[in-house]
Formats: structure tokens, sequence, C-alpha cells
């Protein structure tokens, strides 16, 4: 099918036909991408094999095994997570587009072969070793000295698959621990003063926006909040954006791409890369003019990009584990809230509150105001 069908929906003003989009996965983000796409006219559809999936009430949803059917319902695709099976995305690509390209979801989904990458692009990141026996591990432990972290090459999120190692009779037991999923790869520590993500979208032309910089905090693995723009980060944006900017054109890349960064003095370290919307950048739906999800919807779709200049100051605190009272939350001035129609589990992201202030001192103020409603306020 060629590209030129995707304006074709747009242009043609007597008798509009509506695009539909296919996401690979169908949890929050893909939620969040279909809810952003309504005001374009662009339908959705799902191929989620989770039931109850956050995506259910807004699009149609297939499972694996109706790979044909969701195939016929959709003009072009997309994934919501990098961790999409080749054999599903190789099945569409014969008849259908996929963007961003599948390319880098092999990349992407492997710490290491997506380190490698990054060091040949000319990028900084942590030092690091490959481990696939106890001896390798035993060997980065002298090679990186300690702490050092071990992660599994893939799999793992908000903080699994990953052991830290602080004192050298921990070494058998990271081994012990997480010889199961196959290779490894142990990072060491880097002396960072705080983590930042840039989030940029590239068009299919090869035009580009970027997002200003966000500063976030983690608790026990998890994202716990964010606020954009990050404070006293000016000197830090191009420096961001020349990196991310070199990946997105290295892929041909059209969508959206996250990178998560370390600093440390005025350089910044590549923690890792996810070619999806992100977590960091849901602040952007009440604090741009144009959200994440709705520009990666447009840049699918062969749409022009929309705005990504933030309106104010914003605070986004992710729900975890439990469910707040929604009176006592709506109760704040300005506060918006989002839930994923997820259940309650320890450590799962149900649902974000995002807020926007006129100062980084005010944000601080409905910072503690948000800590006293949430049942499990994390590390706020």
């Amino acid at each position: 099918m060629s590209p030129s069908f995707l304006p074709h929906h747009y242009v043609q003003q007597q008798q509009f036909t509506a695009l539909t989009i296919g996401v690979f996965g169908g949890g929050q983000l893909g939620r969040m991408l279909a809810q952003s796409a309504l005001g374009l006219g662009i339908r959705t559809v799902f191929v989620e094999d989770a039931a109850n999936s956050p995506a259910a009430s807004v699009g149609q949803v297939y499972t694996s095994n109706q790979l044909d059917e969701f195939i016929n319902a959709c003009d072009v695709c997309t994934f919501e997570f990098e961790n999409t099976p080749l054999a599903h995305t190789q099945a569409v690509m014969a008849t259908r587009q996929i963007r961003p390209s599948t390319d880098i979801l092999s990349v992407s989904a492997h710490r290491i072969r997506e380190k490698q990458m990054l060091e040949s692009l000319g990028i900084a990141v942590a030092p690091y070793h490959i481990v696939n026996s106890l001896a390798d591990l035993q060997h980065a432990e002298r090679k990186l000295g300690l702490p050092l972290i071990v992660k599994t090459a893939t799999g793992g999120y908000d903080g699994k698959g990953q052991y830290k190692v602080t004192k050298p009779e921990q070494i058998s037991d990271a081994w012990q621990t997480l010889q199961h999923a196959g290779e490894l790869v142990a990072e060491g520590f880097v002396n960072f003063e705080r983590e930042l993500s840039i989030i940029a979208v590239r068009a299919s032309d090869g035009a580009i926006r970027y997002y200003p910089l966000a500063q976030n905090h983690h608790y026990q693995g998890i994202l716990s909040h964010t606020i954009a723009p990050a404070p006293n980060s000016t000197h830090l944006s191009a420096q961001a954006e020349q990196t991310i900017a070199h990946i997105l054109n290295h892929f041909n890349y059209v969508g959206v791409l996250t990178l998560e960064l370390f600093v440390s003095g005025n350089t910044l370290i590549a923690n890792e890369i996810a070619p999806r919307v992100h977590n960091s950048g849901h602040w952007s739906i009440e604090g741009t003019a144009c959200s994440q999800f709705e520009n990666h919807m447009r840049a699918v779709a062969g749409l022009p990009l929309g705005c990504t200049a933030a309106i104010k100051p914003t605070l986004m605190v992710n729900i975890i584990g439990q469910h707040p009272n929604p009176q006592g939350l709506l109760a704040i001035d300005g506060a918006r809230l989002h839930l994923y129609h997820k259940h309650e589990r320890p450590g799962r992201k149900l649902g974000h509150v995002t807020i926007l202030a006129n100062s980084y001192t005010e944000l601080e103020q409905y910072q503690q105001t948000l800590k006293a409603c949430l049942p499990n306020p994390m590390a706020l």
C-alpha cells in the first residue's frame, strides 16, 4: 500500500473517510493514543491478549490469534510497547506500513544492542560489561567497581529484572537471581545529579519537534513524578535535542521517541530509549498544546506536527497500587485526573494526575497537597 494513501483521507472534503490506525498493545498508552486521535477523526484498533485491557473502552481489541482481522481493520500500524513480537509485525508489514519502522524494536528491546547502537552514534552511555556467566559478572566487578547494576538484556521494566550489587558477597546472589533470563549486562554506577528525559516526534518528511526536558523522580524503580520543563535545564536542551535527533534520523524514524538521560555536571549520559510515547511525557496532555499522544498519531497518519512548547510548569504524579478518592484530588483547583481502568495491584500504575502552576515554587506547594490525597504517594 502506497504511503500516499495517508493524507488522502484528509484532503477529500466532499466525502470524509476516517483513517484507522492499528496499535500493537492495549495498555494505558494505547488508550491515551486512541483518546488523542478522536479529535483528529482517526479510529483506533488494538492487538492485545490481556483481558479487560485499558484500551478496550476506546476501540476494538483483537487477540494475537486474530491478526488477519486486525490487519483488515486498519490502514497503518504503530505500537505502544517495545516488546511487540517481531513475528506479529512481520505479518502486518506484508500489506501495511508500520510507523515507526520495526528496525528499532530489535535494538530497543535488548539492552546490550541498545548500548552498542548508542555508542556507534557517538552517544555517551554508562560503562558496561556483557555477562553470560558468573565469571563474567566477577570480571565486571573488577572492571567497573562497586556499586554496579546487573540487568537482564531483555524484558524488565519499572525496576524489574535488575539487581543492585553494593558489596562483593552479593555477586553470586545476583547471578543466581537473574541467570534464568539469559544474557545479562552489568552497568557501572553513574554518579549523576538527576534524571531527565527528552521526548521528540519526527514526521515522515524528516521534520522534528522537541518537548522540553522533563525531570523524573523514581521510587523503587518506578517513576513517581515528573516536572516539566525540568528546572534549570535550558543549558542542556541543545545537547539533548542533538542527541535524540541523531537517533531519530539514524532510523528514519516516524513517531514519538523517548530518551532517558543521566545528568553529570554539564554532560548527558544516555540511559535507555523507548520507541513510543512514555510515562514521563504524560504531563504533555495538559501541559502543551499538542500532547505526545496526539503528535504520535499525527506523525503515523502523515499529518503536520503540533506545538510542543510547555504552557506552564507542570507536575505529573503517578497513581501507584491503590486508587485515590477522586473527590479529594479533584477538589484541588486545576488538578486533572486520568484513570486507566486497571485493577489495583502493588506497584501497578493505575493512573496519573497533572497540575499546571505559575512557578516551580507553586508546583512544590501542589506536590505537598497531592501527597495528602494519594493513598500511596511513593517518593513525593
